[in-house]
């Protein structure tokens, strides 16, 4: 009998939320097996080692990343906006996968490391043809990494400024006027 797919899903979702909460030395192979509901066979089965688990995680990331990047180039208001609108972390696949893989270049893996420059690498390229020179798309990244690291800190103790609604609307005008060709 063949595994559903869902099954190796299951497996990198219960990765990552460890890797969130708990960090990258308690995502082990067996809290990871019991995080998703299945054996150490059955995690063995789709994931043969712990560097294949990360592997696994790295994967997902860059297949967010490719559609993220899609989403940007044909959004309607602008990959600009669309960039910094989506920078405000809301908890979906694609922040959770990039918070996964930070904790784990954190830790030390070199492939999760990459993967962090390359998917930067590839927002800014995917951006470039929107700004004016090098130094405006510097802003907007800039912008983007404030806006998303603030957002990180609201959940916690020491809360950052997160623009909302018209406030994050006047924020990317002013930053799309600096910024654009």
């Amino acid at each position: 009998m063949s595994r559903p797919p869902l099954a190796r899903e299951k497996v990198i979702d219960a990765f990552e939320q460890l890797l969130i909460e708990e960090g990258e030395r308690a995502a082990t192979m067996d809290a990871t097996a019991r995080a998703a509901g299945v054996s150490k066979g059955g995690l063995l089965y789709h994931f043969g080692s712990k560097d294949a688990l990360e592997g696994g995680l790295v994967e997902r990331l860059t297949a967010l990343v490719e559609e993220d990047v899609a989403a940007m180039t044909a959004a309607p208001e602008g990959a600009i906006a669309y960039f910094l609108h989506t920078s405000v972390n809301s908890n979906d696949p694609i922040d959770r996968a990039i918070l996964a893989t930070a904790r784990l270049a954190q830790g030390g893996n070199i492939a999760a490391g990459e993967a962090l420059r390359s998917i930067r690498d590839q927002w800014a390229e995917a951006l470039r043809p929107h700004t004016k020179d090098e130094t405006a798309l510097d802003l907007v990244m800039l912008v983007s990494d404030g806006l998303y690291f603030n957002n990180a800190l609201s959940g916690g103790s020491i809360p950052g400024p997160v623009p909302r609604g018209e406030a994050l609307r006047a924020l990317i005008a002013l930053v799309e006027r600096a910024a654009r060709v």
